[in-house]
C-alpha cells in the first residue's frame, strides 16, 4: 500500500483513477478545487482543497507522499490553441513548480497524464508506439511534450523517478458535456437536446477511444505494480472514424441527428491510434469495453442528469 497524491483527483479522469486506487487499498489524497463542483472523491480518501497555481497549496498537499499522480490540466486543446501563452504560464510552469516541490519533499515517483492523441503529430501512419517520434502540431500537444521533457530533467538532476502515460481519447461517465473537449459527451448532449452535430471535414477523421474505467484500471495496475519504462501508451488500440462514432450513437440512442460539416482547422490531427503493446505485455492483458457499451453507459448518465 502506497501513500498517493492525485492532483486533479476530482476531475473526469482523476476521480475514476482515485476509485481504482482505493479498491487496491492505497492511501489516497485528492488535491483539487472543490468549491462549486460535483464531489466525486471516493469515501475514505483525504481531501486537500487547493489551487494548482498556488505553491503553498501544492507543497502542503505533496508533503509526506510517496507517489504523486499529476492528472490536472488548466487548458484543453481548444483553449490552448486560442491562447498558448496561458497554457505555458499555467500548465507548463505549474507542472515544473510541482516537480520541483516533489524533488524538495522527497517524493519517490511522479506520474503524468500526457496526450497520446496529440503528442505524435499528424503523420500518415497506422498507429503510434512509444518509440515513434513526437512531433505535435498543436499548443496542447507541444505543452504535454514539454512537461514530459521536464520530467526527464528532474529525474536526471534530482533522481525523481517519473512516468508519463499517453492517453488516447478517453470518454465515459462523469465527463462534462458542457466543455469543449470530448466529442462523445458533447454529441450525446446535442442528440438529447435535438441539436445538430458539428463534424470537422467529411467524417473520416479517426481516433482511438478508451472507456474511462478501462483507463483507470490500466493506470492503477501500473502504479500498483511499478513501471519499468518512462512512457506508456494507454488506449484501446482501435481506430474509429467520426462517421462510425455517429452511427454507434444512432444505434444507442435510436435518434438520427442532423450533421453539419465544417472545414478542418489546420492544427487538427487527421488520425491517431495508439500501439498499446508495451503496456499490455507488461501489465495486461486488459480487456477493453466495446464502444457501443461505453456510449450506452455515457448516454444513460447524460439522460439521468438532464443535460
Amino acid at each position: 500500500m502506497a501513500n498517493i497524491l492525485v492532483i486533479g483527483g476530482n476531475g473526469f479522469l482523476g476521480s475514476h483513477l482515485v476509485d481504482a486506487l482505493v479498491v487496491r487499498e492505497h492511501r489516497v489524497t485528492v488535491f483539487d478545487m472543490f468549491s462549486g463542483t460535483t464531489h466525486w472523491a471516493s469515501e475514505g480518501v483525504d481531501i486537500v482543497d487547493g489551487n494548482f497555481l498556488n505553491i503553498a497549496d501544492l507543497r502542503r498537499a505533496v508533503r509526506g507522499k510517496q507517489i504523486v499522480v499529476h492528472m490536472l490540466s488548466t487548458t484543453d486543446p481548444a483553449t490552448a490553441e486560442n491562447d498558448p501563452i496561458v497554457d505555458i504560464r499555467t500548465n507548463i510552469l505549474g507542472s515544473v513548480e510541482l516537480f520541483q516541490i516533489c524533488a524538495d519533499e522527497g517524493v519517490e515517483h511522479v506520474y503524468f497524464a500526457s496526450s497520446g492523441g496529440t503528442i505524435y503529430g499528424d503523420r500518415d501512419q497506422e498507429n503510434f508506439s512509444e518509440e515513434d517520434l513526437t512531433l505535435p502540431v498543436s499548443p496542447y500537444g507541444i505543452g504535454k511534450l514539454a512537461i514530459e521533457n521536464y520530467m526527464r530533467f528532474f529525474e536526471r538532476k534530482y533522481g525523481l523517478r517519473s512516468t508519463s502515460f499517453r492517453i488516447s481519447n478517453p470518454y465515459g461517465t462523469r465527463q462534462n458535456p458542457h466543455k469543449r473537449q470530448g466529442i462523445i459527451p458533447i454529441f450525446l448532449r446535442n442528440i438529447l437536446n435535438n441539436k445538430p452535430l458539428t463534424v470537422m471535414g467529411d467524417g473520416t477523421m479517426f481516433r482511438d477511444y478508451i472507456y474511462v474505467k478501462d483507463f483507470a484500471n490500466i493506470v492503477a495496475t501500473m502504479i500498483s505494480t511499478g513501471p519499468s519504462q518512462p512512457v506508456y501508451n494507454v488506449g484501446s488500440g482501435r481506430g474509429t472514424t467520426v462517421n462510425e462514432l455517429v452511427d454507434a450513437m444512432v444505434n444507442v440512442t435510436g435518434r438520427h441527428p442532423v450533421i453539419e460539416y465544417r472545414d478542418v482547422p489546420s492544427t487538427y490531427v487527421h488520425g491517431s491510434v495508439l500501439d498499446t503493446t508495451r503496456i499490455q505485455n507488461e501489465f495486461g492483458p486488459f480487456e477493453m469495453t466495446e464502444l457501443e457499451v461505453g456510449i450506452q453507459r455515457t448516454w444513460q448518465e447524460i439522460c439521468e442528469h438532464g443535460f
